[in-house]
């Protein structure tokens, strides 16, 4: 919940300028809701992604206050978070609503990055590879081989946020290898090494700067 309509604008035009020549990686920006239409207006003509950072799991309506996937498609958007660790912890997100809500957002041929981590108190109790077994297995709970060749998995450490601590690339490299062995498992090892784990920058007040892994 950052950035107004004209400050997202601002953002993406300086992002713009300094994705120019970057090869061999995808660019992704994820606008707060009010500001999904002038930040894709900004963006339309390079090759950075729109993503949205929610959305509801129906089409449409009595669900006021949400967003659906076929509103975030019209708007031009690639891409949805869904499961943010934020979104876990301080709205209720369960394991269940976020295998509806990837649900929808693939039926609309939106991406969904799945978010994972543990929080402090489950990483120092060794709940590490449980948890995110669990929300693995929960977010993508039958879906099938095909629909997670579109899928993203990010991990982010809820302990890594707003603490001051950062996960090291050895700690986010050691999920990661977690991840792609539990989609082996449930899928096959060609599907998982199909799926993506990204690098996240995340700007907060103050311009804290995150690196997810």
């Amino acid at each position: 919940m950052n950035k107004t309509v004209g400050e997202g604008v601002d953002f993406a035009r300086q992002l713009k300028a300094s994705a120019q020549g970057v090869d061999g990686v995808e660019v992704a920006i994820a606008p707060p809701y009010t500001a999904l239409y002038a930040v894709q207006k900004e963006i339309k003509d390079s090759s950075i992604r729109l993503a949205a950072q929610n959305l509801f799991w129906e089409e449409k309506g009595a669900f006021t206050g949400e967003v659906s996937p076929l509103m975030l498609k019209e708007l031009g958007c690639h891409y949805v978070i869904i499961g943010h660790s934020e979104r876990r912890q301080f709205f209720g997100e369960t394991d269940d609503s976020v295998n509806r809500k990837i649900r929808a957002a693939l039926a609309q041929g939106l991406k969904p990055i799945l978010c994972v981590g543990e929080t402090l108190k489950e990483r120092e109790e060794g709940k590490t590879f449980s948890v995110i077994e669990r929300q693995v297995q929960g977010g993508l709970k039958e879906l099938g081989a095909e629909a997670i060749q579109n899928l993203v998995v990010a991990y982010e450490p809820v302990w890594a946020i707003g603490t001051g601590k950062t996960a090291t690339p050895e700690q986010a490299e050691e999920v990661h290898r977690f991840i792609r062995e539990k989609l082996s498992h449930l899928y096959s090892k060609g599907m998982a090494e199909r799926v993506r784990n990204p690098v996240r920058r995340e700007r907060h007040p103050g311009e804290r700067q995150q690196a997810d892994g």
